[in-house]
């Protein structure tokens, strides 16, 4: 695999995007901050404050990393299977001197792109309104960005994996629902039975949320931990996405 090359890939999304934009736009921006909105004046004006914190101010790091992770998972699910089978567009690039790791390689650098612009929006906006209490926060802007490369290895696999596009709806349903809501975006996880907090450790939207709010708060604690576990996460799902990918495209 060779770097340039994938980054052609990454180019060729890239333009497709800026001339798409809108549509993406409402997708993974509006509904976040939806949330955010609903969430945090509507059920914060019941729960008024979270462990000292204005709840609206606990949830927001949480949509930084949902609106983070929704970006990826929907750009390398979806995406890259329409791009596989229905518009061709893996045929037509492996036609040019690419090959099927640099492909690859460009569809979770793509993922990635995505979910570190959508992310950094969104702290854009939290900071605008006051919602976050330290600069530190733009200390998670480069971690945003490896972190989708998990969601976009896990979404490439699944992408791999599936016999239709119709079953993207387990993956979302299964998976991506359960993370969203179980990962403490809206509430401490201390609430709920230990073996809710046990799974939700081996999930990347968890160890996000912790990070974007040590970062938003400014009080690191044990955030270290969070980020050695998402580093060799991304590493450890690398051989799976490109092996299961190349099988799924070569037959």
């Amino acid at each position: 695999m060779k770097t340039k090359r994938a980054f052609r890939v990454w180019q060729r999304h890239f333009t497709v995007y800026t001339k798409l934009y809108k549509s993406s736009l409402a997708l993974n921006f509006v509904e976040p901050v939806l949330y955010l909105v609903a969430l945090g004046f509507g059920l914060g004006a019941f729960v008024k404050e979270i462990n000292g914190v204005p709840y609206i101010n606990f949830i927001a790091p949480g949509i930084i990393a949902s609106s983070s992770m929704f970006a990826a998972t929907y750009e390398c699910t979806y995406g890259t299977y329409v791009r596989m089978f229905y518009q061709k567009t893996f045929d037509a690039i492996l036609a040019t001197p690419i090959n099927i790791d640099d492909l690859i390689a460009g569809e979770l650098m793509w993922g990635a792109t995505k979910s570190l612009l959508y992310g950094t929006i969104i702290i854009i906006v939290i900071s605008f309104f006051g919602f976050v209490n330290s600069p530190m926060i733009i200390l998670a802007i480069p971690l945003l960005f490896i972190t989708g490369i998990i969601f976009a290895e896990i979404s490439v696999i699944f992408a791999a994996i599936v016999p239709g596009i119709d079953s993207f709806n387990y993956f979302y349903t299964i998976l991506m629902t359960p993370m969203f809501l179980f990962s403490g975006i809206f509430f401490p996880l201390e609430t709920l039975p230990p073996v809710v907090s046990k799974i939700a450790f081996f999930t990347p939207l968890y160890h996000l949320v912790n990070i974007c709010r040590a970062f938003s708060s400014g009080e690191l604690g044990l955030i270290k931990w969070d980020i050695l576990w998402v580093f060799v996460a991304a590493i450890l799902l690398a051989p799976y996405t490109f092996r299961l990918m190349r099988r799924r495209i070569v037959k």
